[in-house]
């Protein structure tokens, strides 16, 4: 855990406000290696996506969490640090783009990036891509920004619903990332005012995409720490199948009298916590993580389905024209479980009918003589499961007080045959 000093410039500031952060990462369920970064800093936190599979993704979100990390230093405006988290993230973007033209078998890497930097009372959000920032504030979440993909556009356009959004299959091709794909991406920033008890979460869409909305909410409004927090949310993610890794981030903003236990210190996540090194080999230089590389992740049997597409209305198409087909096989496959179902329900009433037909019993006809009833005596309202098979001209009121009753409360019998064999023994008994 993350847990600010005021330093001299700070305490001069006239908002200076404090904070406890923490952080984790995870490979999940399925991928061979961490292609997330993250990073916990003194002013600066930030979540980074790594794409590109075996090609490197992991390298890429490294690359640019050590460099954007340099820009952790105290200023005076939150301008200011928006415009330096800005700079050093085009430095980035320069960076990879370098790095595949040595390295050409890293061509099409490349990283999300959601950053924030506490400054003069605010915060500084820099965005790309479809890792999420979140805050929590008076018992309420809301998503800061907006995800950089198609299904995204196609959502803001009105063009498909955010719940088909939610399951379609290319939900992860993006539109804007660092890489070497753009040398000036666009890059969403804003700035934001925050107050005590605000708890800010970064992650990546290994979370997002992954744990139900309600959930996320719910752990982002307890009263635990941000490292039990971050513990619970990838718990969860795991739970939930954990299909792509996931980091987070959270920051919860103190007021400056907040006692502070621990002296700050920076914790860089996921691929980010190993050293991204050159290495020279025969004149031939390569570029590698200082983690192991499973066959899978080496021979692409375990590839990273986020992707990126430069914006085109041809892809927009596709999508939407995926999104009707989907739509139309979804609403196919609800009509058929509904008429199946519909079936299973009339056919056991038909059912449950017949076999009351199959039964007997003696009671009291409507002109009060002892009648031999086929079905059973309940009705479901003014709906009757029974009707007068044989009525007799003995009168109920002719037979004892005690025969009486069990006519009124009727006389069950398993067929037709033993409903004649409880009459006759009825009259017996009456000596009739």
């Amino acid at each position: 855990m993350t847990e600010s000093v005021p330093s001299d410039k700070t305490a001069t500031m006239p908002l200076a406000m404090q904070f406890v952060a923490g952080g984790d990462s995870n490979i999940g369920r399925t991928r061979a290696s961490n292609q997330d970064s993250g990073y916990c800093g003194f002013n600066l936190f930030f979540v980074a996506d790594g794409m590109g599979g075996h090609a490197g993704g992991d390298i890429a979100s490294a690359i640019v969490t050590h460099r954007v990390a340099n820009s952790d230093v105290i200023f005076d405006t939150p301008d200011e640090a928006l415009e330096a988290m800005r700079e050093a993230m085009m430095q980035a973007n320069r960076k990879l783009s370098e790095t595949v033209e040595q390295h050409g078998e890293l061509a099409g890497m490349g990283t999300t990036f959601s950053g924030l930097m506490l400054a003069g009372g605010k915060v500084a959000i820099a965005h790309i891509g479809d890792s999420r920032i979140y805050m929590a504030r008076a018992g309420k979440v809301k998503q800061i920004t907006k995800d950089h993909t198609f299904v995204q556009r196609l959502v803001d356009t009105g063009r498909i619903t955010a719940e088909e959004a939610l399951v379609h299959p290319r939900r992860s091709v993006l539109m804007r990332v660092l890489g070497d794909v753009e040398d000036a991406p666009e890059i969403d920033l804003m700035t934001l005012g925050t107050k005590p008890g605000d708890r800010w979460l970064l992650c990546s869409d290994g979370l997002s995409g992954v744990v139900p909305e309600e959930v996320l909410e719910r752990i982002l409004l307890d009263k635990g720490s941000p490292d039990e927090a971050c513990e619970l949310l990838v718990y969860e993610a795991l739970e939930h199948g954990a299909p792509d890794n996931v980091t987070v981030v959270i920051v919860d903003i103190k007021s400056p009298a907040f006692a502070l236990n621990n002296e700050p210190a920076v914790k860089f996540l996921g691929s980010a916590a190993s050293d991204v090194v050159v290495e020279q080999n025969k004149d031939r230089r390569f570029l590698r993580l200082l983690n192991p590389r499973n066959l899978p992740e080496v021979f692409g049997l375990n590839q990273d389905p986020a992707a990126f597409l430069p914006e085109s209305e041809e892809y927009l198409d596709l999508i939407l024209r995926q999104t009707r087909s989907r739509v139309r096989m979804h609403r196919l496959r609800q009509l058929v479980i509904l008429i199946a179902g519909l079936g299973l329900i009339f056919g056991g009433l038909f059912a449950a009918y017949s076999y009351t037909q199959t039964r007997y019993y003696i009671g009291e006809s409507s002109s009060g003589n002892v009648a031999i009833f086929k079905g059973i005596h309940e009705s479901f309202g003014s709906l009757k499961f029974s009707e007068v098979y044989r009525e007799t001209s003995t009168k109920v009121n002719d037979l004892s007080l005690l025969q009486q009753d069990e006519v009124r409360r009727t006389i069950s019998a398993d067929s037709l045959t033993d409903a004649y064999i409880k009459f006759d023994i009825l009259l017996t008994i009456e000596g009739k």
